[in-house]
């Protein structure tokens, strides 16, 4: 392989030794340097191979913290504002993510640095895997076992990989000298090779890992059954895949079904937090949950919480999904400012007005979970001006603890003047914000923006994590990727391609185990979406229960949604069942402004970097 991380891997290879004392208190992964040997004698050892499999798991971090390839440009996250009626004019660019224009080219930063990221993590699990028959004096079983692990993240590699870019270069051996030879290879040859990998681990990984976080049975398990998955879809006849392989997943998803078993509770599975920061609790993780079959590890000392020395600008440091969904706290009334109360929201990834609009607020405890309803102000102010260009001598006391924003369930809006609040004229001397004026970015009172109370959209607050320093990444929660919630949901769709044999019945079994939990105490409850998420101001609605008759890949992705808002997956699952253009177009206000997008874009464009340091050159992906 020829790319620029691979010409210099000898010399990350020394990087390498910063790793971790296998006594270590607190994780497996933490950073300890260990000797001055050359890597040649030292990862001999067993100790220095027990080091190399292990800095294999660290750029997990990073690769799961660069989530644009994986969450823009969907049905679920884009900027708002254009689907606001209040806006007359164009609002700024949403870019090329999103809206699907030119500027998406083989150019764009974000397909460098997913696919740096990703080589550079194939190199070193290729490392681990050639160095291993030279390792001496280590139980051979032990070592099985980290070889497995090594396949387990290869497999995982190469599928991200082959999802985003189709036929890719598949080095599969340790690479010592620069090369600019860069051969992609058939998706169909990637899929045997993952299955082979995986099927391989799987054999001899154990059902439960030395050290927490490390790769399990489990998890290969479970990346086998999303692997047959896909694979069965068969994207354009590429990827080599049969019906068979829908039963194949099928009996992968109910091996994990049947061996993690489903939290209690949705909000078992996320950091211990109230609403109200005043009253907050002290952020217990959560993060170990039975339910948990895989995830990506975070030490919670936040002075060492970082994840790679090859790299010089870390932008993974610690788990940063607290703060990177948008929606903000910063301009309530009584706000502390830059302060770790409420943290930081960036809109780095927004949600989609039709996103909230996948639930029902009242029934769907995940609704209640995910988003910030309320907003409460952390200090007292006396004399606050709600209309400041409208009325500036309207002036209310504010008492720390006293709601000042409240956003209204999307499918009960306020229309008397009694539940509104004072900045448009109402009653209540807090902000009460509709669901079809969210994303707006004011309130409107005879057509002036009103900016004495904040407005937007609810902050999406699914893995908040609170008392961790102001920023942006120094959350200390693990990262869920795999988790047996999406196994229900795998076996769900696999049977609706056709799989028999499942061992809790139909489809819609399988879906309603997941639905029902995010019910609880409302299981027997009928919970309704909107009928037509995209449309902001249409409150007419349609049952998300699944039965034997409403079953269909639309209504599984609506569940996905809904359970696995936010975690990384859900461009993988619109370009696996095909959906890809269909619910961009309907839920995806840019897209649907350019109306752009194209088949082509069921590939992502080889980066041209790689293809100018490449020769005989690369060939590029159709269309770009």
């Amino acid at each position: 392989m020829k790319s620029r991380f691979t010409t210099k891997y000898t010399i990350l290879a020394i990087s390498l030794m910063l790793l971790v004392a296998p006594g270590c208190k607190n994780s497996f992964l933490d950073e300890t340097p260990v000797s001055t040997l050359t890597t040649d004698v030292y990862y001999k050892t067993e100790a220095g191979f027990e080091d190399l499999v292990r800095s294999c798991y660290p750029l997990l971090r990073n690769i799961h913290q660069t989530r644009s390839l994986v969450l823009l440009g969907t049905d679920l996250f884009s900027p708002g504002a254009y689907n606001d009626p209040k806006f007359a004019t164009t609002t700024p660019n949403a870019g090329s993510l999103n809206q699907y224009d030119a500027g998406l080219n083989s150019s764009l930063d974000d397909f460098r640095v997913l696919w740096t990221l990703l080589y550079t993590e194939l190199g070193r699990v290729n490392t681990a895997i050639s160095r291993a028959d030279g390792v001496t004096g280590m139980n051979e079983t032990l070592k099985s076992t980290r070889v497995s692990e090594a396949k387990f993240l290869r497999a995982l590699v190469l599928f991200y990989l082959v999802q985003q870019w189709g036929d890719v270069p598949m080095p599969l051996t340790e690479t010592q000298s620069a090369s600019k030879v860069a051969t992609r290879i058939a998706s169909a040859e990637v899929y045997k090779q993952i299955l082979a990998d995986l099927l391989d681990a799987e054999s001899k990984l154990p059902p439960v890992a030395s050290n927490y976080g490390r790769i399990t049975k489990g998890a290969a398990q479970f990346l086998l059954a999303r692997v047959y998955l896909t694979r069965g879809w068969n994207f354009k006849n590429t990827l080599g895949g049969s019906n068979a392989d829908f039963t194949s997943a099928l009996q992968y998803a109910d091996k994990i079904i049947a061996a993690y078993p489903l939290a209690a509770n949705y909000k078992d599975l996320f950091p211990v937090r109230s609403k109200n920061p005043l009253a907050q609790y002290t952020g217990a993780q959560n993060d170990k949950n039975a339910e948990i079959v895989f995830s990506v590890q975070y030490n919670p000392d936040v002075l060492t919480n970082k994840t790679d020395p090859a790299f010089a600008v870390d932008a993974a440091g610690g788990n940063n999904l607290h703060s990177v969904f948008g929606g903000t706290a910063e301009s309530f009334p009584g706000t502390k400012g830059r302060t770790s109360d409420y943290n930081r929201s960036q809109p780095i990834y927004p949600l989609a007005a039709a996103t909230y609009r996948f639930y029902d607020p009242q029934n769907d405890s995940r609704y209640d979970h995910n988003f910030l309803e309320v907003g409460y102000a952390l200090l007292a102010v006396t004399g606050f001006k709600p209309l400041p260009l409208l009325d500036p001598n309207l002036k209310i006391n504010i008492k720390s603890g006293d709601t000042v924003v409240y956003y209204r369930p999307w499918n009960n809006p306020a229309t008397a003047l009694k539940d509104r609040g004072v900045d448009v004229g109402g009653t209540r001397n807090y902000s009460v914000i509709n669901g079809s004026e969210w994303g707006g970015g004011y309130n409107i009172v005879n057509g002036v923006a009103a900016s004495g109370f904040p407005s937007g959209e609810p902050i999406m607050w699914k893995f908040w994590q609170p008392n961790i320093p102001y920023g942006d990444a120094y959350g200390t929660f693990n990262e869920s990727i795999f988790r047996s919630a999406e196994a229900y949901l795998i076996a769900a769709e696999a049977i609706v391609k056709g799989a028999t044999g499942g061992q809790l019945g139909t489809a819609d079994v399988y879906y309603n185990k997941v639905l029902n939990r995010a019910l609880g105490a409302k299981v027997a409850a009928d919970p309704k979406c909107a009928k037509f998420p995209g449309d902001i101001r249409s409150l007419e609605t349609v049952s998300y229960r699944a039965t034997p008759a409403n079953i269909s890949i639309d209504l599984i992705l609506d569940e996905r949604a809904r359970e696995l808002l936010g975690e990384y997956d859900r461009w993988f699952d619109l370009k696996r069942t095909g959906k890809l253009i269909e619910r961009v177009l309907k839920y995806n206000p840019w897209a649907i402004k350019s109306n752009t997008i194209k088949d082509t874009h069921y590939l992502r464009p080889i980066p041209q970097s790689e293809i100018d340091l490449s020769f005989p050159a690369m060939s590029q992906n159709l269309g770009y």
